[in-house]
């Protein structure tokens, strides 16, 4: 196995493997090291079963559930352990202009980081093409860690120990999206996040930043939402930031503990675009990690 880095600190392409193997433990263990390390790390050429690539994802901890299935009347084009980002429906025929699903996904070319809107949040996300568009679709991911450490001190002090407020239903209502079951926000209510945490493979500091980012507790909306924003302006400077160009086959695997990730535009009633993500779970809710006092929502 090689490991080719794109910058000294974020993003690398790992050659010489077959993910559709079992891993050798001292293949696990020059994946982690890497992945602590990079972030952000590319398998160009990959070829995979959904059993293969759902089994290469559990290497790294218990996998997720897909959002969509939160709504029992749903119906999923995959299995349930894999969200499907791509933009067909059942039958894998390409959504419509109007598809519920269509306005949903739109979400995901904001800045955002998986599944902050869970108690439990995302450790990893390892999404593999199967089918790619020939113009648009990239992906960029930004730095977070480097962007905390470009901060200066009098901002690192202020953030210390500060909460902020994350849910699905703040990101996508930044977009006009509202059209959210009872169910649905019954069972994915707003949650506390760290706005800034230690990663715990590197010891690095770094901000925990999303989209789905709607409040920071203790601190007057319109003051929190001012300084969330001016946050991820900073973290997304082109400095920070790693500009993926899909390949077929690629699979592409980044920490969501120190990234933060956004989908670019494509002729998405045009072209199809299957995406298929596996996503682990990291262990601990973030302010439970930190040691962190979850302050009283007002």
């Amino acid at each position: 196995m090689i490991v080719v880095p794109v910058s000294e600190s974020f993003a690398a392409e790992v050659g010489d493997i077959d993910l559709a193997q079992p891993l050798e433990t001292e293949q696990f263990a020059d994946i982690a090291a890497a992945f602590d390390r990079y972030s952000v790390l590319v398998f160009p050429d990959q070829h995979l079963s959904i059993d293969q690539h759902l089994d290469f994802a559990r290497n790294f901890g218990p996998l997720e559930t897909t959002i969509h299935a939160a709504r029992s009347d749903a119906t999923l084009r995959v299995r349930a352990e894999i969200a499907d980002v791509s933009n067909l429906g059942p039958g894998d025929q390409i959504w419509g202009e109007e598809s519920r699903k269509r306005m949903f996904e739109m979400g995901n070319r904001m800045w955002h980081t998986d599944s902050s809107f869970r108690r439990l949040p995302a450790k990893a996300s390892l999404l593999y093409a199967r089918s790619i568009p020939p113009v648009g679709g990239q992906t960029e991911f930004a730095d977070l860690r480097a962007g905390y450490d470009a901060l200066a001190d009098e901002m690192k002090q202020r953030l210390r120990g500060l909460v902020a407020e994350h849910a699905i239903m703040y990101s996508r209502k930044k977009l006009g999206f509202t059209d959210f079951s009872d169910e649905e926000n019954q069972t994915l209510p707003p949650v506390p996040q760290a706005l800034v945490r230690r990663h715990a493979g590197s010891g690095r500091m770094g901000l925990y930043l999303a989209s789905h980012a709607g409040r920071i507790l203790g601190i007057a909306d319109e003051e929190g939402q001012a300084l969330l924003q001016q946050l991820i302006d900073h973290a997304t400077q082109r400095q920070f930031v790693y500009t993926h160009r899909w390949r077929l086959h690629d699979l592409v695997m980044w920490d969501n503990r120190c990234t933060m990730h956004r989908g670019k535009g494509y002729d998405d009633l045009r072209w199809p675009r299957d995406m298929q993500r596996a996503t682990v779970s990291d262990i601990a809710p973030t302010c439970e990690q930190e040691g962190i006092a979850v302050p009283a929502a007002a």
